[in-house]
């Protein structure tokens, strides 16, 4: 064994005695953060929003490729199914996912019976364009905290997005729940000692592994540690998407920058040992900037 694995092998058994956790007490003991690699595990994939770079489909997957990145997420419904085909065939770069683009407008949360089937014909004709296109997740948010009561939307929406679940099996695309700033699961005004227990019991109030976390780990580093959601969601963690944050300043940042702690994010993900896509969810831009971004992600999880 070489110095740098002995070193990297003390690191890791060390971290792995310190880290005792009791969630259920939320009792957290000191834990030594290593930053553990991550690389043949974690896969880069973006979204197409961000890629300024080349005027037609085809060049803008090209310049995703020629950045870093493994694959790209497209939005849905409204994907050219054509179109996107060739352009996989002509850059080799394959569709992931999708994002589906209504779940803000047309939310599974509404009150009125007639948007949430709106939302449910959006979001089985994400599935299958997704599908039809190669890809194995659609992005969900469920809705929002304003539509009423937490019971209320709760049951509403898994009632609602429970509707598609069929199809889902059938197509074999799993509907990934992101965490997001939508005031629902989470305590919009409270601190920074949140736990991740509400979407814990919210996806296995559907009960079934089509459903899972699209975990946005920048998303809620204002509400508590990302590395223990993590480690709370565990399997339920089925894609990632990700930018940074400072606490500090209360704003985004780019992948890597402000206090989030990555490396206690690393050891997280090594722990329930995902594998999987990550998604970058930063502003875009030229070829550039899209390497930059690629560069981060390596840097944040150690894949080079």
């Amino acid at each position: 064994m070489t110095y740098q694995n002995s070193r990297r092998h003390f690191l890791q058994t060390a971290a792995a005695s310190a880290a005792t956790v009791s969630l259920a007490g939320n009792t957290l003991a000191t834990r030594v953060s290593t930053g553990a690699e991550l690389k043949g595990q974690l896969f880069k994939t973006l979204k197409i929003g961000m890629v300024g770079e080349g005027s037609t489909l085809t060049a803008k997957f090209k310049a995703a490729k020629a950045a870093g990145f493994a694959a790209i997420e497209l939005n849905a419904p409204g994907i050219n199914t054509v179109e996107v085909k060739r352009a996989i065939a002509e850059s080799g770069l394959p569709v992931d996912g999708s994002v589906c683009g209504s779940h803000w407008q047309i939310r599974h949360t509404d009150k009125d019976p007639e948007v949430r089937a709106k939302a449910l014909e959006d979001l089985t004709n994400a599935l299958i364009q997704t599908e039809a296109v190669g890809g194995k997740t659609v992005l969900l948010v469920v809705g929002h905290g304003n539509d009423g009561p937490e019971e209320e939307i709760w049951e509403r929406s898994v009632e609602n997005i429970s509707k598609a679940l069929p199809l889902a099996g059938q197509l074999g695309v799993s509907i990934a729940i992101e965490n997001v700033w939508n005031q629902f699961c989470y305590d919009h005004g409270g601190d920074s000692n949140q736990t991740a227990d509400k979407y814990v019991k919210y996806v296995d109030e559907f009960n079934s592994p089509l459903v899972g976390m699209q975990f946005d780990i920048g998303n809620h580093w204002k509400y508590g540690s990302m590395g223990d959601w993590i480690r709370q969601l565990g399997k339920r963690i089925i894609k990632l998407d990700v930018k940074g944050f400072s606490r500090e300043n209360n704003r985004f940042t780019k992948i890597g920058e402000g206090d989030l702690d990555f490396a206690d994010v690393c050891d997280a993900l090594s722990e329930i040992n995902f594998h999987g896509w990550c998604a970058a969810e930063v502003g875009g831009g030229n070829m550039e900037r899209l390497v930059e971004i690629s560069k981060n992600m390596d840097r944040a999880f150690n894949l080079s």
